[in-house]
């Protein structure tokens, strides 16, 4: 706490004098960003926090709302609060506080401004999931719906009762797919820091999603093709990579014609470990590149539908990579293929040497 208080003082920007030591100390224990501004306006000490928001510059208040917020706390008894829609940093970014200001000791206001910029983003993209959920679910349920009516209308034609029976069975299949996919991103998107994690080799990561896939790619008359070797190891959630790579590998073989080979590649570079995977299919468009990791987004409707795909499974692997504090590349251009690259960090060799001990 002391090197923390010590950090504040630092921030201290005019006249200390008008601050009380009571004042003082309760800034000093405050997590929120907080602003001391005089009765001439001049902000007379900022919170580390509060600077980092951009809140302050020339001893002034930046934006104007959180001014005429402190203005109004200025002439009454009580504190105001009200929220905004805040632009800051160099390059204009959106901002969602909630700010409370009031009057301290010796005619100073307090502000405390509360960044909730990710908190509404995540609203938003509940909102947004929700919405979407809805729409993806729609089709399969209809199409169970309409052949159910089929089936009772020609139950006396067992021609009939087969051929809609196959077709009900691959829409409930597409259904559970479209659950399933569903559970697995809430998972990824729920972890809480490292939950589950533990060192493990991404050469057997690997070898589990290839055999996970196998079935598909003999279907489908490919080959996959490995060049890897142990001692890639990360710390990290197996079954979430795992789950990671079976998408990208099972994307790779649908898209891809049949025969065509899939290759998996393992490296390592500059204490990343690269895991590559490239298919041989019809690429992937720039305007589309942009928004594959999208959930619920599909390059090509017709082919999705044949495949059965939901639309997920790259935003599964896009979480799964922030979750272990790496990322997913893509190459791709159009009739020349694709190549998704998951990128962790890899221990160092003295942590995993310790492991072994």
């Amino acid at each position: 706490m002391k090197q923390y208080s010590e950090g504040l003082r630092a921030l201290e920007l005019g006249d200390s004098s008008k601050i009380s030591p009571q004042l003082s100390e309760l800034l000093d224990v405050l997590t929120t960003a907080s602003v001391l501004v005089d009765t001439n306006g001049l902000v007379v000490r900022a919170s580390s926090t509060a600077l980092a928001l951009g809140l302050v510059q020339s001893h002034m208040l930046v934006h104007k709302p959180l001014s005429e917020l402190v203005d109004r706390a200025r002439g009454r008894r009580s504190s105001v609060d009200a929220e905004y829609d805040l632009i800051t940093g160099m390059r204009g970014e959106r901002s969602y506080v909630y700010a409370r200001a009031g009057r301290v000791d010796n005619n100073l206001v307090l502000l405390l401004v509360d960044d909730r910029t990710e908190n509404k983003r995540l609203e938003e993209t509940r909102r947004d999931f929700i919405a979407n959920i809805s729409h993806e679910l729609k089709t399969p349920i209809a199409a169970i719906g309409l052949l159910a009516e089929t089936l009772e209308d020609g139950v006396d034609d067992p021609a009939v009762v087969k051929r809609f029976a196959a077709n009900l069975r691959r829409e409930a299949q597409r259904l559970g797919d479209l659950v399933q996919d569903i559970i697995q991103l809430s998972k990824v998107q729920s972890t809480d820091g490292q939950h589950g994690f533990d060192t493990v080799d991404l050469s057997e990561v690997i070898a589990i999603a290839v055999e996970n896939n196998q079935v598909l790619a003999d279907n489908r008359r490919s080959q996959i093709q490995v060049a890897s070797s142990p001692g890639h190891v990360v710390y990290g959630n197996r079954d979430a990579l795992i789950m990671a790579m079976g998408n990208l590998i099972q994307n790779a073989l649908y898209y891809s014609d049949e025969g065509k080979q899939v290759g998996v590649g393992l490296r390592t570079i500059d204490g990343i470990a690269e895991i590559s995977v490239i298919d041989n299919g019809v690429g992937i468009s720039l305007e589309d590149q942009e928004r594959i990791f999208e959930r619920f987004y599909r390059v090509d409707q017709s082919r999705s539908r044949a495949t059965g795909g939901t639309g997920l499974g790259l935003a599964i692997v896009k979480h799964v990579a922030l979750n272990h504090r790496g990322e997913v590349r893509l190459f791709s251009k159009p009739g020349m293929g694709s190549t998704f690259t998951l990128r962790i960090p890899e221990l160092p060799t003295e942590l995993t040497e310790a492991q072994k001990d």
